[in-house]
């Protein structure tokens, strides 16, 4: 192991040396990789090694918004478990990750995840020494898996997932991939599938712990999603959440397709009626793109629309006044997604239009929400399976498809009821991942020798 991992940091170097320009280009054109480079290259915060001093430590490591989301109950609810005296560190690896982390979670406990590299790995370990270091879904790094394994730090992974992409990419290079898996001391896996995988790529110890985004709650309170709905006074809200940009064969943008379903659904219910052409008749349409920089081209789709982005009302500025009510909501903010789920009509999750796997649809199922997608939902395989068995999700092909559908489900309130029922019986009926998690987290606090220092 110790001639692998030379000839891996050799090549982690070699990447960074061939990859420079980009990542300077994007630096200076987006900022994008700037934010917390020195953390990343080993350079501990000081309000970090302030809040360690005298605390016995788990580190955390959610990569994005999406992982910092899922982990949020389980550090919450593990640090009441492990009491006095503990301390629970996240780190992250995006931007906005970080800064949903921070406003959740307390900035002196947050920071930036190191590079894969020797001395970046090494100063975190020698200043935190870790007890157990927690890695969320499928973030796995051999230099610190390998580090870890030489102080005696459990290394856990939780929300162990393995997307169909993943699987088939790992089982290309299991000789060498089932070397890091193996080190791993333990993956508490989503599903019997992903567990079955796991162990076809190599990992020695898996139990199927659950999803812990059944878990996930939303906060009871938000003021963006109070706004919207007081805005949308009655009418129906269709909610577009995490939509991404085209890729592979689609034609359009996944954001572009919702807005030409929506303006359909618009004409086709002004046709119907010729004599109702009210603001009341305007289904109202909250689009939420994952990525944040695309917000702007995003917002440039809706010139000519009575839009509003959502940071205005965040920045306690009053929205512009539109000469009627708004009819589009651009949800250019981070972590506010899941708690204007409460208030949709209908939801469309995204990343399902285009091919790149779909993203979660707990989030809306836990308020009743009915749920559209579209075709692709490879990363949440297991749990868009069991809501569409259960009749509590409906997937959509096209922007056609989904016209018609949004028309179906506006004009049949008893269908909308008994989807979302059915969706939220599903996400009820999965809950408890946390509490497996938060067990098995103690088992191997309680097993393991001191850790933090080499072995």
């Amino acid at each position: 192991m110790p001639f692998l991992m030379a000839w891996y940091s050799v090549l982690v170097l070699v990447a960074l040396l061939l990859g420079m320009p980009y990542w300077l280009l994007r630096m200076a054109t987006s900022g994008r990789y700037r934010h917390g480079l020195d953390q990343r290259f080993g350079q501990i915060p000081l309000r970090l090694i302030a809040a360690v001093q005298g605390k016995r430590v788990v580190w955390v490591h959610a990569v994005s918004v999406g992982e910092v989301l899922a982990a949020s109950r389980l550090i919450e609810e593990l640090g009441a478990a492990l009491g006095e005296g503990w301390l629970v560190v996240v780190s992250t690896t995006t931007i906005t990750g970080q800064a949903l982390a921070r406003e959740r979670l307390g900035a002196e406990r947050v920071f930036f995840y190191p590079l894969d590299l020797a001395w970046s790995v090494r100063a975190y370990l020698s200043t935190l020494r870790p007890e157990l270091l927690l890695l969320m879904e499928s973030e796995l790094w051999p230099r610190m898996v390998y580090e870890c394994q030489q102080r005696g730090v459990p290394v856990v992974v939780a929300n162990a997932r393995v997307s169909d992409r993943s699987f088939a990419r790992s089982m290309q290079i299991r000789p060498l991939w089932s070397i890091v898996l193996r080190r791993v001391t333990l993956f508490l896996a989503q599903s019997q599938q992903d567990a079955e995988r796991l162990q076809q790529m190599g990992a020695a110890a898996v139990l199927v712990a659950g999803n812990l985004k059944y878990d996930v709650r939303a906060p009871r309170k938000s003021a963006i999603a109070d706004w919207i709905a007081a805005q949308a006074a009655g009418r129906p809200i269709l909610v577009a959440g995490s939509t991404v940009e085209r890729s592979g064969v689609a034609t359009a943008d996944e954001d572009a397709m919702v807005l030409a379903a929506w303006q359909g659904v618009i004409r086709q219910l002004s046709n119907s009626h010729p004599a109702d052409r009210s603001p009341a008749a305007t289904p109202l349409l909250v689009l939420a793109p994952r990525h944040p920089e695309r917000f702007d081209a995003v917002w440039k789709q809706l010139a000519g629309l009575a839009a509003v982005r959502a940071t205005q009302l965040r920045e306690d500025q009053p929205p512009p006044d539109p000469g009627r009510p708004v009819d589009v909501v651009l949800l250019d903010t981070i972590g506010d997604l899941a708690a204007v789920y409460r208030v949709a009509t209908i939801a469309f999750v995204g990343g399902s239009l285009v091919p790149r796997g779909g993203h979660n649809p707990l989030e809306p199922a836990q308020f009743g929400v009915p749920i559209l997608m579209g075709p692709s939902y490879e990363n949440f395989r297991d749990v868009v399976e069991r809501m569409r068995a259960a009749e509590g999700l409906r997937l959509v092909r096209d922007t056609a498809s989904l016209q018609t559908t949004l028309l179906e489900l506006l004009s049949d309130a008893p269908a909308r009821l008994a989807l979302g029922t059915s969706g939220h019986a599903i996400y009820t009926a999965q809950a408890g991942a946390t509490a497996r998690t938060i067990l098995a987290l103690q088992q191997q606090l309680d097993n393991a020798p001191t850790a933090g220092t080499p072995a």
